[in-house]
């Protein structure tokens, strides 16, 4: 299973996306840039 990495500044497209380190999550719309972690400031998400 290879889930890709999002990182913050990323267009990854609309939907939720949960941090790696603390697993909150973050939704997004279609425009919108990957912002960083707004609980642990991590920069790296996966797609739920």
């Amino acid at each position: 299973m290879s889930n890709r990495i999002i990182k913050t500044g990323e267009k990854p497209g609309a939907g939720c996306y949960s941090c790696t380190n603390c697993h909150t999550k973050v939704c997004l719309d279609s425009k919108d840039k990957m912002p960083p972690c707004p609980k642990c400031t991590n920069n790296e998400f996966t797609k739920e």
